[in-house]
């Protein structure tokens, strides 16, 4: 195992919100080399593309995720990670009823931001449907919510034992 801090991104179908969230946890860590950040589905049908809204909306930002493709969450994935952040309460319970023996790593991906209108630990909007704009909103709470994500995992991530 190495001795990064991995962070894995959840939501429900892995094209829209949690590969959103991949790509801007990575553009926010890029300058940093003790960070790793993949995304998942809890219903992410194998090898989908990312959505076009997402993609174009990363494009805007000089951020590309060539050759990504959506994958269901797993053991694996779950058990690489070391922080794992949910889009919505609804994805954190799914997460701690399929893997509750890594329950102590799940969190809301807001969690600790405060997003005007919403409070702290809201859930991420699902965009799917409702066009750029909505796309748009996702991307501004991420924006919120990602740097509250690095501090807190700089703050408890424990390294490898004996660190």
């Amino acid at each position: 195992m190495s001795a990064s801090k991995s962070v894995l991104f959840v939501c429900t179908g892995n094209t829209c919100r949690s590969p959103m969230a991949e790509g801007l946890f990575r553009e926010a860590t890029k300058e940093r080399s003790d960070f790793t950040v993949a995304s998942a589905g809890v219903a992410a049908y194998p090898g989908s593309p990312v959505s076009a809204e997402t993609r174009n909306l990363l494009k805007s930002r000089g951020i590309d995720l060539e050759g990504f493709e959506s994958q269901p969450v797993s053991e694996e994935l779950i058990d690489q990670a070391t922080h794992v952040f949910a889009m919505t309460a609804g994805h954190l319970q799914a997460l701690t009823s399929l893997f509750p023996d890594h329950e102590d790593k799940f969190f809301l991906a807001c969690e600790f931001a405060e997003v005007p209108g919403r409070g702290v630990a809201c859930d991420v909007p699902d965009p799917i449907g409702m066009g750029q704009q909505a796309y748009e909103e996702v991307a501004k709470t991420m924006d919120l919510a990602i740097p509250t994500i690095i501090a807190f995992v700089d703050q408890t991530w424990q390294g490898e034992s004996g660190e």
